[in-house]
């Protein structure tokens, strides 16, 4: 489901922090377009962080530290390589309306990157919004091979050692599905949502930088 606004009417941070509250995100058509769609799946996608699974492969390149994995270093040039056009995707969502929206919820502490490099180039990631103990995650981008599956195993680690319950994806894709994503109805996700919204889940819980062995180690913790 998907309501269009006003693009002269201003969404604040604290707008978008409710909106996310009760369920639903924003997009845009397209990067040109200031109007941006209230979205409201009802079919959601997540991850139960419990229930993450790294395929064999993968876990020997997050072994490795192929990839160097940090936390909120760039989140510009994350929010600008999820944006950038990639095999299969000439179009983006991300507009400017968009840009703005994340980087001051970034800058109030409720948007992280998890990023990946590749000495000092940064070759993957992603950023999501964090609010009580849900973190949700909204784009992701590689111009490296894995770079950005790892920084999403980087990301399950943390979530785990951050004490938050649910990791929501909003749709579920098939490369997701490979490491465990599922659909739940509207209903569901509404409850689980409400349950993990009481609380606090802390981020930083981990150093910003962790080696491959400690991430892995820390989805293997019960």
């Amino acid at each position: 489901m998907a309501n269009r606004d006003n693009p002269f009417v201003e969404i604040t941070p604290e707008v978008l922090l409710k909106a996310y509250a009760c369920g639903i995100f924003p997009m845009a058509e397209s990067a040109d377009d200031p109007t941006l769609y209230w979205v409201e799946p009802e079919q959601r996608g997540i991850f139960p962080l419990y229930g993450f699974h790294v395929p064999v492969r993968l876990a020997r390149t997050v072994r490795s530290d192929r990839f160097t994995i940090d936390i909120d270093r760039d989140f510009d040039a994350v929010i600008d390589g999820c944006a950038a056009p990639a095999v299969g995707r000439s179009r983006t969502w991300i507009n400017g309306r968009i840009r703005s929206l994340y980087r001051r919820l970034h800058e109030a502490g409720h948007c992280h990157s998890v990023e990946a490099y590749d000495g000092a180039r940064l070759v993957g990631g992603l950023y999501g919004v964090s609010l009580g103990r849900v973190f949700f995650g909204e784009s992701m981008f590689h111009i490296a091979r894995d770079a950005s599956k790892v920084a999403l195993v980087h990301l399950v680690a943390r979530l785990r050692a951050g004490g938050y319950d649910l990791l929501d994806t909003q749709f579920v894709t098939d490369h997701l599905k490979t490491f465990g994503a599922i659909e739940v109805p509207q209903l569901r996700y509404h409850k689980l949502l409400e349950s993990a919204l009481i609380g606090e889940a802390d981020f930083h819980a981990l150093p910003r930088i962790v080696s491959g062995v400690e991430a892995l180690a820390r989805l293997r913790k019960a």
